[in-house]
């Protein structure tokens, strides 16, 4: 098992998960629902913190839920942790074995909140510490960097989500997901093509927003930890007070640029790249005009949702992670200084 056949597998990773686990996330969410929590309070690393950005878009502007992100060091090392009565605190671990995260659901048990483990180890220690359990199912995940384990962590936020908002036709687009995913991947042999262009670059920025700003975060984390980019991920909103300056000609900027509510901002800011700053443009979109601004366009399916964007935009984000890390004579298996587990304190 490899890198590559990992994000191979996603289609039919996230079409089980789907299938196995529709009925516990309607067991997680009428329990959610009976204690009705005032807010919830997310706890992850790498790229599990990724899924909890998309969480906090996703589950505020669904569920109506506000979200806090959890700086776990104040249950630590600072041993201060705030107030968590009437939260539903979540934690979100591939691998669930990160004291630092433990210590968040250990501490929100203790004040008597509703605790949630999403993972892909039912019986980790993560586990253990929660309420309830959402298993991703994503399988054996033998590669360093994080593909099949973050996409069914989405997937189960998505799920979640509709099973809250009590949405059939959320469902009718979540079994729509797989499908899209698979037609991502057709774009393996073009993207191992377009990379050839970046073999020599040391630096860039990943811009995203919305939905998506989870996603320009996933992808720089991947460009980080497999080709040694120094990847810096931006709200398109933030970029453009002040990092836009760092952008002269042929600098490379990789944008997720969807059809949606936050799409005209994007597509303004593509446009103010490639006219005024004359940057190289890599972008993941469904829109022709988007696409026709790049340098090296990725489409995307037509038609999907943009809440459910996030799910096959990375997928085209890790096929061009996994191929410039090819093209630039490194390991795909073995990324230096990392390993699998990372356990935090």
């Amino acid at each position: 098992m490899t890198l590559h056949s990992e994000i191979f597998e996603q289609p039919e990773r996230l079409k089980n998960l789907l299938t196995a686990q529709r009925k516990t996330v309607a067991a997680v969410a009428a329990e959610i629902e009976r204690r009705r929590p005032a807010y919830v309070f997310l706890a992850a690393r790498g790229t599990s913190d990724n899924a909890g950005r998309y969480a906090n878009y996703l589950w505020g502007a669904r569920n109506g839920l506000p979200l806090a992100l959890a700086t776990p060091s104040l249950f630590t090392f600072y041993q201060s942790p705030p107030r968590l009565q009437g939260a539903l605190v979540v934690g979100v671990s591939q691998s669930g074995q990160s004291p630092d995260i433990v210590s968040v659901l250990d501490e929100g048990r203790k004040q008597g909140a509703l605790t949630l483990a999403i993972t892909n180890a039912p019986a980790s220690p993560l586990a253990r510490a929660a309420d309830l359990v959402l298993d991703i199912q994503a399988g054996e995940e033998k590669a360093v960097a994080a593909t099949k384990t973050y996409t069914t962590e989405l997937m189960a936020i998505a799920m979640l989500s509709a099973a809250l908002h009590n949405d059939r036709t959320a469902w009718r687009e979540l079994e729509r997901v797989p499908g899209w995913v698979r037609q991502v991947l057709k774009h393996d042999a073009p993207i191992a093509q377009m990379v050839e262009r970046f073999r020599y670059i040391e630096q860039c920025v990943v811009l995203g927003r919305g939905f998506n700003y989870a996603t320009a975060f996933e992808w720089a984390l991947k460009l980080k930890e497999l080709t040694y980019v120094v990847a810096e991920p931006y709200s398109s909103a933030d970029f453009q007070h002040g990092p836009i300056a760092m952008v002269a000609g042929g600098f490379p900027v990789m944008a997720v640029a969807p059809q949606g509510r936050v799409f005209e901002s994007m597509l303004g800011m593509l446009q103010r790249l490639r006219n005024e700053h004359n940057a190289e443009l890599v972008v993941i979109s469904d829109d022709r005009g988007a696409l026709s601004l790049a340098q090296s366009p990725i489409s995307l399916p037509a038609g999907i949702p943009e809440w459910l964007t996030p799910i096959a935009s990375i997928v085209a984000g890790q096929l061009f992670a996994y191929h410039l890390t090819r093209a630039k004579g490194y390991d795909t298996e073995k990324p230096r200084s990392i390993g699998k587990v990372t356990e935090t304190h």
